[in-house]
């Protein structure tokens, strides 16, 4: 990105080639250009694809640098995230968002509240994007709206000290724009729908896109029951078409994240393609359940028979028409199936689990590494899982399998608030603590995110403000326990007339019409009160 001085001297040039110009400042029109980096959505999504790429390469010379994201469900709750994660590191680095379908269905939908089935509307998923960074960007021109406030002031004050400080930060300026890992569930259709809704999805921004091995009609949440999958050659085309999308815009370092939800689908809709013993339609086939037969004798009507491992196999079948695959048969699906994504397109994996345990996962990832050496996860650490009652049952059974009195524990119970204090107790959120980095160290895991957290974290705070404000402490439910708050621990939305853009358009104003601007923030503005 050019200088402040040499956007300036630019623009400049410009001006004065333009006679009827005259009245236009070159430094202001800096200014605005400055605050509007990013043009496009492309121009977004090529830019966080590599910030993407180099920490993933920074991952592989050293899991410590793995990487993290919270999910959004509006564009205000991502700006916020960043804003906040730049006032209190410093920094963006290794900071993502993710954007969740389940948010969306359950909170985004024309519908109404939708479970996580893919009924939503598919076009509120790039909307959701585009919203997301359009309040990113604001946040960028926010807060260089404040420097250049500063820096006018520092000039009328004849600080040549503190004008050479502002301008450095100008130029040293941090975007609040990083990378979305963007949610496509199965794909809302055919691999053509799959391409029409990435290539939107791109287009809004997204430099990764996420998709599931689902069935798309059939699509089911992760953590819930009654998950259909696809066999390869299907998912590889949806893989494929992302792909396409990618490269047909110009991102060409897109990144494609291939979920598999095998672990926990017991079930196909279909029969895979095969041409020959030991293909990847064989392989799929291979696990489903079944009786080996005969002969033509043992097939009754309506039966379907198939060649796998050498036998005819008589796919159990449903009453509703789908198959099921063999009890015990999901972790090798799931190395099966990440396998063949790397192999076939995808550059980093997901697999959805039933709970959170690094040495689960980590089996299934070294097993994956045998075939694919560099095979990194994005892992979700959903609210779906009681995290406290399983690490809790963890160190129990880690205890118990040590030969350690584990008899004052009732290991069914170990949710109860009684054992909070107990040394197991401190253990399970020592490594709830440390589960990040044991993950990222054992497991392979480069990206580390929460898909709904802002959904919880929404109710909570509503609950605890309405159960004050409607009760006894009236008003004083807010001020003490928002307000007072947000002005203790520098929360910018406490000024939330200056959230929301007031500032920037004085200064617009100001440029566009000089002393006959008419601005909000006069001394009769209330949100000088907060400073």
């Amino acid at each position: 990105m050019s200088s402040y001085a040499d956007t300036i001297k630019a623009l400049e040039v410009s001006c004065e080639q333009a006679t009827s110009w005259s009245d236009i400042s070159p430094e202001y029109a800096a200014r605005m250009r400055l605050q509007n980096r990013f043009k496009t959505g492309l121009d977004i999504a090529r830019y966080t694809a590599a910030i993407m790429r180099k920490d993933m390469a920074d991952y592989d010379n050293d899991p410590a640098h793995y990487t993290q994201s919270l999910g959004c469900w509006h564009g205000f709750i991502g700006q916020q995230k960043l804003i906040s994660i730049k006032k209190h590191f410093g920094n963006t680095d290794k900071r993502y968002l993710y954007l969740s379908g389940w948010m969306i269905a359950a909170l985004r939908s024309e519908f109404g509240p939708l479970p996580d089935q893919s009924m939503h509307e598919k076009t509120s998923v790039p909307a959701l994007i585009e919203e997301l960074y359009t309040f990113l960007r604001q946040a960028d021109a926010r807060e260089l709206g404040g420097l250049f406030r500063a820096l006018d002031a520092a000039r009328e004050g004849g600080n040549e000290v503190e004008v050479k400080s502002i301008i450095n930060q100008i130029d040293e300026f941090q975007t609040h724009v990083v990378p979305i890992i963007a949610d496509i569930d199965a794909g809302f259709g055919n691999e053509e729908a799959t391409y029409l809704l990435a290539r939107r999805m791109i287009e809004a921004g997204a430099c990764a896109i996420q998709i599931e091995n689902q069935v798309s009609d059939e699509k089911q949440c992760g953590h819930q029951d009654g998950k259909v999958t696809v066999p390869h050659a299907d998912f590889i085309a949806k893989i494929r078409a992302i792909r396409y999308a990618f490269l047909e815009l110009g991102v060409e370092d897109g990144i494609i994240v291939a979920r598999t939800d095998s672990l926990g689908a017991g079930l196909t809709k279909q029969i895979a393609v095969t041409q020959e013993p030991g293909d990847l339609g064989d392989l799929y086939n291979g696990f489903l359940d079944g009786d080996y037969i005969e002969s033509a004798d043992d097939i009754a009507n309506g039966d379907v028979v198939v060649k796998a491992n050498g036998k005819l196999l008589r796919p159990a079948r449903l009453a509703s028409g789908l198959f099921q695959f063999r009890k015990g048969s999901g972790e090798d699906r799931v190395v099966l199936d990440c396998i063949t994504s790397l192999q076939n397109g995808a550059d980093l994996l997901w697999i959805e689990t039933e709970k959170p345990h690094v040495g689960q996962i980590a089996a299934m990832v070294n097993r994956i590494r045998e075939a694919v050496p560099d095979a990194k996860l994005v892992y979700n650490n959903s609210p779906s899982f009681n995290w406290t009652l399983s690490f809790r049952q963890q160190v129990f059974d880690a205890w118990s399998e040590a030969g350690q009195d584990v008899s004052a524990y009732d290991r069914e119970a170990l949710m109860d608030a009684g054992y909070d204090e107990t040394e197991l107790a401190v253990e399970a959120d020592r490594r709830i603590q440390s589960f990040q980095r044991d993950g990222a160290r054992e497991a392979g895991i480069f990206h580390h995110l929460i898909t709904l957290p802002t959904y919880h974290t929404a109710a909570l705070s509503t609950d605890n403000l309405a159960k004050e404000y409607f009760g006894e402490a009236g008003m004083l439910g807010y001020v003490a326990g928002v307000q007072r708050k947000e002005i203790r621990q520098s929360i910018a939305c406490v000024r939330h007339q200056n959230m929301a853009g007031s500032d920037m358009g004085d200064d617009h104003k100001e440029y566009f019409s000089g002393d006959a601007a008419l601005k909000a923030a006069g001394d009769d503005n209330t949100m000088n009160q907060f400073g």
